[in-house]
């Protein structure tokens, strides 16, 4: 049994390369199209051509392959071995003779790993660090990894004095007890998910970055291990570090991820 497995028996994991899997079966043109767009607003730009990119955590590999639209030198990887199978499955389905779109396992706690990795222009991780159990480490880890006059792109879960306790509770049981499941699922889609995803019908908006609803929410329940900060902490720890602050999208309070667009100083 891989280290992954033992850590969803036991109740320590979600599933996250299940889930992932699960969302490929609805992923096609339309939600590409949202993720590229989401990656051009976030990175202020048009095209990714001569960029190398770092995704940290690829997860289902759909930002990756947005990242290959536009145009980038891709690398991938997951620590979720079944995560690193759903990039691999993308990648063949989209671009199956590339050379310049390479996706290994790995773990971003793993600092000699990442140094073997080197330099790139932008290293994106979003929702993956506060699930590594050791979510400031990771964020100083993957510091060593963006180049001079490179962006870290990241988006990190919101601090919510007691809300976050809630959730923290909440993801842990699901985990633990599979039969709880069911219940855990219906009642939070009662709310606050379903009223969400109404009100965003109503409106007329489209689900944000590609995403699914119903997947999402499975990965909001059991995404654990789980992990906060706030706006500021983010600020000041990558301040410190010579990073400017190019872009952020906050939840404004809510649960939910801050996204964050950092540059490197020279």
């Amino acid at each position: 049994m891989t280290q992954v497995t033992d850590e969803i028996t036991n109740g320590r994991r979600f599933e996250f390369g299940r889930n992932w899997y699960n969302f490929l079966t609805v992923m096609d043109e339309d939600r590409l199209g949202h993720a590229v767009d989401s990656l051009k607003a976030m990175l202020r730009v048009d095209d990714l051509h001569d960029k190398t990119f770092l995704d940290v955590g690829s997860g289902s590999g759909l930002f990756s392959l947005a990242a290959k639209k536009l145009g980038a030198r891709v690398y991938s990887f997951d620590y979720d071995p079944q995560s690193v199978a759903c990039t691999r499955a993308l990648k063949q389905r989209y671009f199956p003779e590339s050379t310049d779109w390479v996706i290994e396992e790995g773990s971003v706690l793993d600092a000699d790993y990442l140094h073997r990795l080197g330099q790139f222009d932008i290293v994106y991780s979003w929702g993956v660090l506060h699930h590594t159990g050791a979510m400031w480490q990771a964020l100083e880890n993957v510091d060593g990894n963006v180049r001079k006059n490179g962006k870290l792109f990241i988006a990190l879960y919101n601090y919510q004095p007691l809300t976050s306790k809630y959730w923290t509770y909440i993801k842990r049981i699901y985990n633990k007890y599979y039969i709880l499941r069911p219940p855990i699922i219906f009642i939070h889609l009662l709310y606050p998910a379903l009223p969400s995803y109404i009100l965003k019908y109503l409106q007329g908006r489209k689900f944000p970055r590609g995403m699914s609803f119903w997947y999402d929410h499975l990965d909001w329940l059991g995404g654990y291990p789980f992990e906060v900060s706030t706006p500021k902490q983010i600020f000041d720890f990558y301040h410190e570090k010579g990073y400017r602050l190019d872009q952020i999208k906050t939840v404004g309070g809510r649960h939910g991820c801050n996204e964050y667009v950092f540059v490197k100083l020279p």
